[in-house]
């Protein structure tokens, strides 16, 4: 039986031209006997949780990537695109990193993109890439007739990934592919390279290509039937069976082999229905929650202290040592159930938020309820004044990630 993995497929968390709903292309790969998938969605990684998590039902191996934009020198060029695919942990952490950094540093008229000076060794490691077929520099230089540029290209991205870089061939009936794959076999001829199939999918079956199309003129504000508009697709770009593939490439099967050879590579292992918070920076030699326990004792004495300079204020009297028996009950289980850290991370913010300018509200929801809060600045409602409960908030019977409801002036909120 035929063997083949698709390594370039876009879902509708694309948002630009993709229709492939993830649990349809779940069941659509386990019908087709095919081992494993990737996921390539443009520019990000949205929909990677529901991904795996979809693979891991139909027992098929998610390969995890994305299929990137790379800014070209000339600014009126359009850009080329590359795709990368998650080869460990090490690589899905790099991954991450340069897509976060595209849409926070790379971004040009409101579209991700990656700058070339990012792509070093350090930031390459642990992923495979993918040329990008017609659309990758080499790709370009070859249908332009530069094969020199195109060999200097190979060689750059095989200085950068070694054997982790791959010349994408693709036969989907669009213009210039089939001169392209001629370019290739060409320039292998002088610069060895591996090269692999892809069918570029965007929609599961031919049916939904119509479906498809109208995503990409919603998204570009044309019309279907507007005779000059562009045409980018084709209804090739279905989920092909591997048997469609072999027969599509007969006289390239060390390019349908190379798919599952890449796919064996990819291995990558996501943690899933656990928190992860950030680790909050405290003074040496003290633990998260000693630090905590630290700063709401101050607190609550600063809120005590302003109490009894206006006690005309107080609706309600109060024991100083109901509010410490309060108090150490909270920071118990606040800090038993592991949430210390997202304490003092939110109050650290709505600190800096007072402290420049940002009017910040006084709380609200089941938050207000919390007299560690109170005493840290997160909100300003005595919960021992108004009779609200903690146990609203966080319960050891109810496990579940603590949330508190924070509202930002509009001047300044960004």
């Amino acid at each position: 039986m035929t063997q083949f993995v698709h390594l370039r497929v876009h879902t509708e968390y694309s948002l630009v031209d993709g229709v492939v709903r993830v649990p349809a292309l779940m069941k659509a790969v386990a019908a087709a006997g095919m081992p494993a998938v990737a996921l390539t969605d443009q520019n990000n990684l949205f929909a990677m949780v529901k991904f795996y998590s979809e693979a891991q039902k139909h027992g098929i191996k998610p390969v995890i990537g994305v299929d990137v934009l790379l800014r070209e020198g000339d600014e009126r060029a359009e850009p080329s695109r590359l795709t990368l695919l998650v080869q460990d942990n090490d690589g899905y952490r790099n991954l991450t990193r340069l897509v976060s950094r595209a849409y926070l540093e790379g971004q040009q008229r409101g579209v991700p993109m990656l700058e070339r000076a990012w792509l070093d060794a350090a930031w390459t490691r642990g992923l495979v890439a993918l040329s990008g077929g017609r659309e990758g520099d080499v790709g370009r230089a070859l249908l332009g007739g530069r094969v020199a540029e195109a060999r200097a290209q190979l060689e750059g991205w095989q200085a950068l990934f070694g054997d982790r870089y791959y010349l994408e061939v693709q036969r989907t009936g669009r213009p210039g592919e089939e001169e392209y794959i001629r370019g290739v076999l060409a320039l292998l001829a002088d610069v060895p390279a591996p090269v692999v199939a892809t069918n570029d999918v965007r929609f599961v079956a031919p049916a939904d290509f119509e479906a498809h199309e109208a995503r990409v003129c919603i998204h570009e504000g044309m019309l279907l039937d507007d005779p000059g508009r562009p045409r980018r697709y084709t209804e090739q770009q279905y989920l092909r069976s591997p048997g469609e593939m072999a027969a599509l490439f007969a006289d390239l099967p060390e390019a349908i082999e190379n798919s599952v050879e890449i796919a064996r590579r990819c291995s990558i292992d996501v943690t899933l229905g656990k928190s992860f918070l950030p680790e909050f920076p405290v003074p040496s030699g003290m633990t998260t929650a000693d630090f905590l326990r630290q700063e709401a004792a101050r607190g609550l004495g600063e809120r005590l202290a302003a109490i009894e300079r206006a006690p005309e204020l107080c609706l309600k009297v109060v024991a100083r040592a109901d509010y410490e028996s309060r108090l150490a009950l909270e920071l118990d289980v606040i800090c038993q159930m592991g949430f210390a850290g997202y304490f003092l991370i939110v109050a650290d913010f709505i600190r800096w938020a007072r402290g420049n300018g940002v009017p910040v509200g006084p709380g609200r929801g089941s938050g207000a309820g919390s007299l560690v809060a109170y005493s840290l600045g997160i909100t300003d409602l005595d919960p021992l004044r108004y009779d609200l409960l903690f146990e609203r908030f966080l319960n050891p019977e109810r496990v579940s990630m603590p949330d508190f409801d924070v509202d930002f002036c509009m001047e300044g909120r960004d």
